[in-house]
């Protein structure tokens, strides 16, 4: 909601300037979202259902996050090609609402179909009555929450450096989803001012840096406050301890709930908006490495959605953020700041 918000803040023009627009036409089923442009007849946006990551309705504003991917890089580093590029459209419509459910309502469509397809009987079309009960009864489980409540959980790390120094560090965000979004610390220079300290490790959330929140910013503007201490003597970080494994509890009464997110080669790419996985600790951009105490680190993608569509009862998952991830098991090389 935070990036949503952000999305509609840069299109904004000064008050009492006209907003310019374009009237459009929003085409919307099981396998893609398509706009037009009403007077021109000619597409503007084409995106396939499965690559929508959010959205949000903040009043009669319609904000909707797509995934794209880049292209082969032409030197071939594989690492690059798997960062795709999230694009924000913004629409303004009396219904903004209800196009926004319609949305999350053909993804419900598409669910069915893929649990069909697949031979998973779905016992029927789901009500929203039914929905909303286990809804109401999935607790929002998140035991950062209650971390980040309690001030005397935060604690003040004061990191020495020299002038012109680094301190030393690979932050990442903490993933869409988050129930407080900030940066996580993903790795420690060796020698590094950080770690020299000996008072931050991999998995410590940054609450502010310098008295700075960094709560709600994106990652660009909190690695600039981070490269901006620079010249400092002496860095004050305000971090919450915790561990660089997120746990998540979700409670599925039967395979026709939709679980509200979708993966990708185990990556966590969408989520649906207060859905039983989101209050269940789910976060966009982050890596499964667990379903049900088994690993999946090295289990195929298929494998991975038929576990995760077959699974009842109580769910329990290990995610982290994909930096880490692939920082941690040397596929990508830390760039220290």
């Amino acid at each position: 909601m935070t990036q949503a918000e952000e999305a509609v803040a840069r299109i904004k023009v000064p008050s009492g300037e006209a907003q310019p627009s374009t009237d459009v036409d929003l085409f919307i089923s099981t396998e893609k979202i398509m706009v037009l442009n009403t007077s021109l007849k000619e597409i503007m946006m084409d995106h396939a259902l499965r690559t929508i990551s959010y959205i949000a309705d903040i009043g009669e504003l319609v904000v909707l996050m797509a995934r794209r991917r880049e292209p082969p890089a032409a030197d071939g580093l594989a690492h690059l090609q798997q960062q795709p590029k999230m694009i924000c459209h913004v629409f303004e419509s009396d219904e903004a609402q209800f196009i926004a459910q319609s949305i999350g309502q053909a993804f419900q469509v598409a669910y069915m179909e893929f649990l069909k397809a697949n031979g998973i009987d779905d016992h029927g079309f789901v009500k929203e009555m039914d929905y909303q009960e286990v809804l109401n009864s999935q607790e929002i489980f998140g035991e950062e929450l209650k971390m980040f409540a309690k001030k005397e959980l935060q604690k003040e790390v004061v990191v020495p450096k020299q002038k012109g120094e680094i301190l030393g560090v690979v932050i990442v965000e903490s993933g869409w989803g988050s129930l407080v979004p900030t940066v996580v610390i993903a790795n420690l220079a060796p020698a590094g001012a950080a770690a020299r300290c000996g008072q931050l490790n991999i998995g410590d959330q940054i609450i502010a840096l310098n008295g700075i929140s960094l709560v709600g910013l994106p990652l660009a503007s909190c690695q600039t406050y981070v490269k901006n201490a620079r010249q400092a003597t002496v860095v004050k970080l305000t971090v919450v301890p915790c561990p660089p494994v997120v746990e998540v509890r979700i409670r599925r009464p039967d395979t026709k709930y939709q679980l509200g997110f979708s993966v990708q080669n185990g990556v966590i790419c969408s989520l649906l908006r207060g859905g039983i996985a989101e209050r269940g600790g789910v976060r966009v951009g982050h890596r499964i490495i667990e379903i049900n105490s088994q690993s999946v680190v090295a289990v195929p993608h298929e494998r991975i959605v038929s576990l995760l569509a077959t699974s009842v009862g109580e769910i329990l998952m290990k995610t982290m953020p994909t930096s880490l991830f692939r920082l941690l098991t040397g596929q990508e090389t830390p760039l220290y700041i």
